[in-house]
């Protein structure tokens, strides 16, 4: 019995021993899709700050580990995976993909940081997030998206520009757009000559996330360029495994979805026989043509792609190739684009170099038509046929003068021969390449070394060939060339360095401090031949180039991960600024506390409770001509050449300059709440934010003969822009076979000048030579209408030439004008949703916009009597003639409130349905439809409620598209 109990302790103590013995734990990780090893996972022991990462063939060794202690497996893109070590020390883990963990990680200005860890408002969209249907240009992937930013489409063209403001306007004559770095490369948001769209050259299918930065805090570390806030774009990188591919090819069908509404042909016949004299009477032809129906048509599009992801000799990489064609519902509206790209992300010297080389090509061939074949299809007389066989203008119907047999010089011209006889065209080359390099400095290990070297360039061509038989008054015209060239080089160099240190398993700090510099040179050439005189050429050149040099820093502290503190201060110098106010800085704080994990929150149902507060600021000079503070040469216009006998020369006068000019500084307030509960099946965040702007840069007046002009662009004014967000995204169910998410966001946004020394007339209209229909006025929205107070007759129509004295002066004149609305709606609204069951997959997104308002200068121009019988030629009316009956158009009819509308609108942007085959082994198939511009409901009569600062001039209207599309992963 004795020896027993001896076995028995002994026994014991060696299953003691063996518990709590430190052992050596060992194994391989592996991609589970692929069976691929991955490098780079960290293990770390849970609960400590133990642990390294697997090394290239994803392998990992553990010292002093114990049973019982768990594991910690994490690899960005893919799921977190826990093992608990018992007698097994020996592992094979795999890790599963998941697009989720994406969110975990926000690339920020020169770096990245853990979504938990942010104290900025940044808003992330990953590609799971982005909008469906043919998708051209990358901005139209977020349009609804995020809250308090507002996307506006320039046109229905193929591949136009988009306007983006983020909380409201925020300058008066300088660039209201964001900032974009794509993959590091902070982008000039001049543009590129005979490009539709800055952003064009990047296929929207190479994006992995879109990082939006609002508030002053967040993006003060990109300084003067980020006062319109910033959007960090970020493509696809390679993976360490296995080649994976993707092929996707989609058609597009673009129909005609509203047109504007003018007399028809036997309303407008009828309408002369009642106005017109006889001779006016006889001049109306007998067809019936719809001339909107003319210039447009159905259009096609196409998009393919393909892509392939993988390791090339152990180094990740990805290469994408895609072409688009997309054709414009206006004839001869054409986009041709090829682009390519490559990522490769190799590392080196054991983990501690990491390289990230991207490079994307773009190949852009534009064909534009002639936008004036909008405006003439709204007005040309509809009784008259397109085709004359008997016209020496080609065979284009042509109003003649009686005299000289040539079109008459007050008529229209004909809009198809506008799009027929006149070739504009223009090519542009781009390339955007950089190539980063991060080193974890050797026996330095929490410093990284970073230097980042990037290079923009872009090639232009581009020119204008106008037929010898296009409709003209000109007995002489034999046709026209004008062309242009422009190069661009956008070069960039970052240099920095990263701590990162955590202390007593606490305080977590990281600080970053570096330099910047950056340069635009341009170098622009134009001829137009006719500019010509008498052997002369006509000839542009304009070359310029400004530089942009910059010291920045940031330091971030947290402890125990509930409470932050982040502060940021950058250094910006500018060439375009006079050397004793070319200095700018820009400070930035911001505070985070994380109240769900608080001990009395154990309990609480927040699976996230954050309160932020942040103040910054951010300057501005973007769009601010090079070097006003020197006297600049300007050459003379083709039509101001001085004359010396027969022949003209072109001259040259010196610029106004302001030597005083300095930084327009924004200062921003943000107060913010993060938020989720239920397991994360309802995330969402509310913002509140005050954004004043001081010095803004305006035209002012100048006395006489103390400058080169009466102009000059001064610091003369303040804004303020002051609002609330609120973004919600929700899952109400989630099965093994069914998901539905639903996502909303609203904001509110108040804009004022609150400090403008003298008026700013703007938003011209094409009634009357330097008519202006908005002004900038201290105490008042930028932009806002100003206009005479209609008065209405019983029947509730339009006195004719009858306003309110709103002064009591017994006259009407520009004192009476008051302050009508303007066109930035107050609220903002997104409402997207989808819904998954199996492998059938749907979502609809939709925008809201309410209290913009347009002005429709298409119906004070044109819905006037008297320009149905303008001397020897007859036009057409908008409809809007039946609710006015003006007669006449001069300056106080063009600017009355009648034609300031209210233009709130709801919009179903998209519907799209997919169906996904996954049953061929390692490949699936997406098969999916889709329906863009589906409904838009809205009180405006003109053609479309949504025009960028509010003026409805010749539209080019957003057509309505049908999709049908395949995406393959194999």
């Amino acid at each position: 019995m004795k020896k027993f109990k001896l076995l028995l302790i002994g026994i014991l103590l060696t299953s003691t021993f063996s518990v709590f013995a430190q052992q050596t734990v060992k194994g391989v990780v592996k991609d589970k899709t692929s069976g691929d090893p991955l490098p780079g996972v960290s293990v770390v022991i849970k609960g400590t700050t133990r642990g390294m990462q697997t090394d290239f063939d994803g392998i990992f060794t553990l010292d002093k580990v114990q049973t019982g202690n768990v594991l910690v497996f994490r690899y960005l893109g893919f799921s977190d995976k826990e093992v608990t070590i018992g007698t097994d020390f020996n592992l094979s883990v795999v890790l599963e993909e998941s697009l989720e963990s994406l969110d975990e990680i926000v690339v920020v200005g020169y770096g990245s940081v853990r979504k938990e860890d942010l104290t900025g408002t940044t808003d992330l969209l990953t590609s799971k997030d982005f909008n469906k249907g043919p998708i051209v240009s990358a901005q139209s992937l977020i349009s609804g998206k995020v809250a308090g930013v507002n996307v506006i489409g320039g046109s229905g063209a193929p591949g136009d520009g988009q306007t983006i403001n983020i909380r409201g306007t925020g300058s008066l004559s300088l660039n209201s757009q964001p900032l974009y770095v794509i993959d590091g490369i902070p982008l000039d948001n001049g543009g590129v000559g005979g490009s539709r769209n800055p952003l064009n050259f990047i296929n929207p299918n190479d994006i992995e996330t879109f990082v939006v930065l609002k508030d002053a805090s967040s993006t003060a570390i990109y300084g003067s360029r980020a006062a319109n806030g910033v959007i960090l774009i970020t493509t696809k990188k390679g993976k360490d495994s296995e080649f994976k591919f993707n092929a996707s090819s989609q058609t597009t069908v673009y129909t005609l979805r509203d047109k504007v509404d003018v007399l028809s042909a036997n309303q407008f016949r009828s309408l002369i026989n009642d106005i017109g004299t006889p001779n006016q009477v006889a001049l109306l032809g007998t067809a019936e043509t719809d001339w909107q129906e003319e210039i447009y048509t159905t259009a096609i599009g196409q998009d393919h792609n393909f892509s392939a992801l993988g390791k090339i000799y152990g180094i990740p990489m990805r290469a994408s190739l895609g072409y688009s064609e997309h054709e414009g519902i206006l004839k001869g509206d054409n986009l041709q684009r090829t682009t390519a790209s490559m990522n490769l992300s190799p590392t080196l010297f054991d983990e501690h170099l990491k390289i990230d080389f991207n490079v994307k090509g773009m190949y852009t061939e534009n064909e534009f038509a002639d936008r004036g074949a909008i405006g003439g299809a709204v007005s040309f007389d509809p009784t008259q046929s397109p085709y004359d066989s008997n016209s020496q203008y080609g065979g284009y119907f042509a109003w003649l003068d009686a005299g000289t047999g040539n079109q008459n010089n007050l008529a229209p011209t004909n809009p198809l021969a506008l799009l027929d006889l006149i070739d504009d065209s223009a090519e542009i080359r781009r390339f955007v390449g950089n190539v980063k390099f991060d080193y974890k400095i050797h026996s330095l290990e929490d410093i990284t070394a970073t230097v980042n070297l990037g290079y923009d360039t872009s090639n232009s061509h581009g020119r204008k060939v106008t037929s010898e038989f296009i409709p003209t008054s000109d007995a002489t015209f034999n046709g026209s060339l004008s062309r242009f060239t422009q190069n661009s080089d956008n070069k960039v160099l970052d240099a920095y360095l990263t701590y990162a240190k955590t202390f007593n398993e606490k305080h977590n700090f990281t600080a970053v401090a570096g330099y910047a510099y950056q340069s635009f040179e341009y170098d622009n050439y134009s001829y137009d031949s006719e500019a010509e005189e008498d052997g002369n050429t006509y000839e542009f050149v304009d070359k310029s180039k400004n530089v942009l040099l910059s010291y920045f820093s940031r330091a971030n502290y947290d402890y125990k991960g509930k409470y932050y503190l982040t502060a940021t201060v950058r250094a910006d110098a500018s060439s375009k600024l006079n050397p004793d106010d070319r200095w700018g800085f820009f400070p930035s704080f911001a505070a985070a506390w994380s109240i769900h994990k608080e001990d009395f929150m154990e309990d609480s149902f927040f699976n996230e409770l954050k309160l932020r507060v942040g103040y910054g600021e951010i300057g501005n000079i973007n769009g601010l001509g090079d070097y006003q503070f020197l006297t600049r040469y300007q050459g003379s216009t083709d039509t101001a050449n001085y004359q010396f006998g027969n022949s003209f020369y072109q001259t040259f006068r010196p610029e106004p300059i302001n030597t005083d000019l300095r930084w327009e500084v924004g200062r921003t307030l943000n107060l913010g709440v993060d938020f989720a509960f239920l397991d994360r099946r309802i995330t969402g965040s509310v913002n509140a934010y005050l954004k004043e702007t001081n010095d803004l840069i305006a035209s002012s007046i100048v006395d006489p003969f103390t400058n080169f002009g009466n102009r000059i662009n001064a610091n003369i004014g303040n804004m303020e822009n002051r609002g609330l967000e609120f973004n919600l995204n929700t899952t109400p169910i989630r099965t093994d076979n069914f998901e539905w998410t639903v996502d909303y966001n609203i904001s509110l946004n108040d804009n004022k000048i609150t400090k403008l020394s003298a008026d700013q007339p703007q938003g011209g209209i094409s009634t009357g030579v330097g008519n202006n229909v908005q002004v900038h006025r201290e105490g008042e929205t930028a932009n806002s209408f100003l206009v005479f107070q209609q008065v209405y007759g019983a029947n509730g129509k339009p006195l004719e030439g009858v306003f309110v004295d709103r002064n009591n002066d017994n006259m009407i004149n520009d004192d009476d004008k008051y302050i009508n609305e303007d066109p930035f709606g107050d609220v903002l609204m997104g409402f997207n949703t989808g819904a998954s069951y199996k492998n059938w997959d749907v979502s609809i997104q939709t925008r809201a916009s309410f209290g913009n308002y347009m002005y429709n200068d298409v119906a004070a121009n044109k819905g006037v009597e008297k320009n149905a019988t303008n001397n020897s030629i007859l036009s057409n009316l908008h409809a809007d003639y039946y609710n006015s009956g003006f007669t006449v158009i001069n300056d106080r009819t063009a600017l009355s409130d009648h034609f300031v509308q209210d233009a709130s609108f709801f919009k179903i942007d998209n519907i799209s349905l997919g169906y996904t085959l996954d049953k061929i082994e390692n490949t699936t198939f997406r098969f999916y439809g889709s329906l863009q511009n589906v409904l838009t409901i809205t009180d405006y009569d003109g053609l479309d409620p949504e025009i960028n600062l509010g003026i409805d001039n010749d539209f080019y209207p957003r057509p309505r598209s049908f999709v049908l599309g395949v995406n393959v992963n194999f």
